[in-house]
């Protein structure tokens, strides 16, 4: 890429494609088309190949995916493997059509078996059956990996494949319905300090500003305690004190390993600079092989935590000192995800943001918002 190119981000209101753009701006990049939703639904044949044949981007950024948490991915099944795979299909094979020089395709790190060996690598996609609960989006975007897998060796385009790690960052989702677990931790520890501090307006302004369901204007106090005690946030009161407890999902025992979303884009970009399919078919000394297979790059920090640890690290910024407790009765998810990122280490690339400083950011930019 040059800084004349025309580079296409779609998501780019999202998590991800947020920080790719302020990446490629930083990096000098001039070119970078973007489109909303609105504009273009990713999901429609038609609206995707008329912006291809009349944008004709060179390089494509897909970001762009139907995105939640454990209980999103277990409640809407079906939206989300139909609705990956029809936003997939369409850019992917519309850049083959259209002769995009390379496409870089964002997946997730939950395509990879439940039990997988731990770290990660790449070789372990397929290898045994993944976690129920967000089995039909791992699929979508599995298929996409693959999809560009194959296009590459039948049509010789360069689509390269990332594996992102849990990302968090500006302009996440803090939705308490279907945000991931460190934006849901950073979003309900911080309404569990204000109910410590019997600040029942920020509660309620926070409240009204994400659109919580059934919380208006008009809602009082104790419209408000009965949503907060629906998501395990409560205050309790025995005959020598008072205090807020959180109930979280789980035991709190799986490991988790998180990265900062700028550290993610650079990553990419780095990615699409430096390297082709080819290139890493080279690199990663698979050139010679017959059966080619798992060519895609894990994007992670290399470090876990465990659930409780990273509520205990949210607590301490957030600066909450009620008491958090774990129902074990909910689901965990699977026990341990934890990314093998020597590929991309041996490559040239390694993160730099650590987990408190970003946390530390990111919660910031939330009580400012």
């Amino acid at each position: 890429m040059n800084t004349n190119s025309k580079i296409f981000v779609a998501g780019h209101r999202g998590l991800v494609g947020s920080a790719i753009v302020r990446n490629l701006t930083q990096k000098g990049y001039e070119n970078i088309i973007t489109r909303t939703h609105r504009e273009l639904d990713l999901t429609s044949q038609v609206a995707v190949e008329t912006f291809f044949a009349t944008e004709n981007p060179e390089y494509v950024f897909l970001a762009a995916a139907k995105v939640g948490g454990i209980m999103a991915n277990n409640t809407f099944r079906a939206q989300f493997i139909f609705e990956n795979l029809q936003i997939q299909n369409n850019v992917i094979h519309q850049a083959y059509l259209h002769g995009v020089k390379r496409l870089l395709f964002l997946g997730s790190s939950c395509v990879y078996p439940k039990n997988a060996p731990q770290p990660m690598k790449e070789e372990h996609l397929l290898s045994s059956e993944l976690e129920y609960t967000n089995e039909p989006y791992a699929i979508a975007k599995i298929a996409g990996l693959k999809m560009c897998e194959a296009y590459n060796l039948q049509y010789g385009t360069d689509f390269i494949s990332v594996m992102p790690t849990n990302l968090y960052g500006p302009n996440d989702n803090y939705s308490l319905e279907n945000s991931h677990v460190l934006p849901a931790l950073i979003r309900k520890i911080h309404l569990s300090k204000c109910l410590e501090q019997g600040d029942f307006e920020t509660i309620h302004q926070d409240l009204l500003k994400h659109g919580s369901i059934g919380i208006t204007a008009e809602s009082g106090n104790e419209d408000i305690l009965l949503y907060l005690k629906k998501y395990g946030i409560e205050a309790t009161e025995n005959s020598q004190s008072k205090t807020v407890r959180l109930a979280l999902w789980g035991t709190g025992s799986p490991l988790r390993e998180f990265l900062w979303s700028d550290d993610m884009a650079d990553a990419c970009v780095f990615l699409m600079e430096k390297y082709s399919f080819n290139e890493l078919k080279i690199a990663t000394g698979k050139e010679s092989e017959t059966q080619l297979r798992n060519m895609h790059v894990n994007i992670g920090s290399g470090n876990e935590i465990s659930i409780k640890g990273l509520a205990e690290i949210i607590q301490k910024v957030v600066g909450f000192t009620g008491e958090i407790v774990f129902d074990p009765s909910k689901p965990d998810g699977t026990p341990r995800k934890l990314l093998d990122v020597s590929r991309l280490n041996n490559l040239g690339w390694k993160s730099k943001v650590s987990l408190e400083e970003g946390i530390n950011i990111v919660y910031g930019n939330y009580i400012k918002s």
